[in-house]
């Protein structure tokens, strides 16, 4: 079976919106990883 005969480019566009919730979720994660980080770096360095 073959990838591209069953492309669906409706579906794709379908799933545009869960993929972004999913690319934002990501980026909010990594600030959080980030602020976390400097928060610890500036708590131990005084």
């Amino acid at each position: 079976m073959d990838i591209f005969t069953n492309f669906n480019p409706a579906g794709f566009v379908e799933c545009l919106p869960r993929m972004g919730i999913g690319m934002l979720v990501i980026f909010v994660v990594i600030g959080l990883i980030i602020l976390t980080t400097m928060l610890i770096n500036w708590f131990f360095s005084k």
